[in-house]
């Protein structure tokens, strides 16, 4: 289940990639598709949050800062 850390409350446009940059706060690019390529990232908001090991940190429905403790499972793999 995740969290709700900061309530930002960004407004999305369509064809941007909004993401928690490593000083903590939120910026956006264009998205590269095909043969075009993504733009300078700009900051939207500073949130300045410090991040957790194991956890995932991502921008909600509602523009917030939210995180979810990342699920870590499945089969080890056979040495050979």
């Amino acid at each position: 289940m995740a969290q709700k850390l900061m309530k930002v409350g960004v407004k999305r446009q369509k064809g941007y990639l909004y993401y928690l940059d490593k000083q903590g706060d939120v910026s956006c690019a264009v998205m590269a598709r095909g043969k075009k390529k993504g733009g300078k990232p700009k900051k939207v908001a500073k949130c300045g949050i410090k991040r957790k090991e194991g956890y995932l940190y991502f921008i909600d429905k509602k523009g917030d800062v939210s995180c979810a403790k990342m699920v870590r499972g499945g089969k080890k793999k056979k040495k050979r």
